[in-house]
This record gives C-alpha cells, structure tokens and sequence, in this order.
C-alpha cells in the first residue's frame, strides 16, 4: 500500500491504530510546513527544530485519542500555539516584533502569512488595550525602532520612565500570550 497517496483522514485512521508508516507519512508531509511556520517568526533554526519535534511527540503520544478534522490546519495551528508559548516563556533572543519587522519575503506557504497576520492582529488588539503613554512608547520602539533614551527625548521625559512603561508593555504582552496558548495548551 502506498501511504503517499492516502488522505490525511485515512492517516489519522491508521495512525489510531498504532500505524507507523502512517505517522511517517504525515511527519513527511507536514515537516517542512510546520518548521517554516515557526521559522517565519522566530528566526531560530533550533528552537523551530525542537518545536517541531514537540508536536509530532504529542501527536504520537495521542493517537488513540486524537479527534482531528483537517490534520495541516490543526498542526500549523498548533505551531502557532507552541511558539507563543516559546515567546511568552521569554527564550526568544531578540524581540518578536524585532522578528516580524525582518521578514521581507513571505515563504511560499500561504498558512505562513496568514499566521503571521493574525498574530500581528493579536498584536494590535494588545497594544490597543494599552493606557495611551504606555502604548504610544511602547509603539514609538516597536514600530519607530527608538531606543530608550531616544523616545525619552522625544517625549521629554526620563528614560526610567519610558523602561518602567516598557516592562509594563511587555509584561501584558506575556500575560496575554501565556492566556493564548494556554487555552491552546488545554486543547492540545
């Protein structure tokens, strides 16, 4: 039986039943679509790498169970998910937002852009609910790419409050991802 030519329904089915093939069929289907969702905003081959790892793990642990109507959108999802937790935990090196703004060419999956838009949306519905200073200095480093002592002078007023408004910022930003990804977390 050739497994490249299986639904991702038949897949699961047998995946259900303890089929490896099967679970390599869909590690080789999906793979390099999941890591590239990852890698859009993250930028960190081994953080992507792990992430990756991490869901077929889970995915393998759960098949008995697993309830799953269309398998690509449900594991880029949970891409999505698993790097919000990646972000929200404070492991990514540079800014997201730093990230996001580096990303000049969308890869040619269109589940990429898409993920980064509506995390972007996630984004500005966050800074939205921001007390206006703090969002205007928190877009001023954002979006403008003004250090602290620039936005400081911008805004006449002392770089230990633009840091203090800053921590704020951030903080709300974690709390409203670790809120995100740990409803996903319940699902997953």
């Amino acid at each position: 039986m050739k497994y490249d030519d299986l639904q991702d329904s038949e897949l699961l089915l047998k995946l259900s039943h303890d089929d490896k093939r099967a679970f390599d069929e869909i590690y080789q289907r999906y793979w390099s679509a999941m890591f590239h969702s990852a890698y859009n905003i993250l930028q960190e081959r081994e953080a992507c790498l792990d992430i990756v790892q991490d869901i077929f793990i889970w995915l393998w642990e759960h098949r008995i169970s697993l309830n799953v109507a269309s398998l690509k959108p449900y594991l880029l999802v949970a891409v999505k998910f698993k790097v919000a937790n990646y972000i929200q935990r404070g492991k990514v090196r540079m800014s997201f937002f730093d990230k996001l703004k580096q990303i000049e060419e969308p890869y040619e999956l269109v589940e990429d852009s898409f993920e980064v838009k509506e995390m972007m949306a996630i984004i500005n519905h966050f800074t939205n609910q921001l007390p206006d200073k703090c969002r205007e200095i928190f877009l001023l480093s954002r979006q403008e790419n003004l250090s602290n002592k620039e936005i400081a002078e911008r805004l006449n007023i002392s770089v230990k409050t633009v840091e203090n408004q800053m921590t704020i910022a951030l903080k709300r930003l974690r709390s409203s991802l670790t809120r995100i990804s740990s409803f996903f977390l319940l699902l997953f």
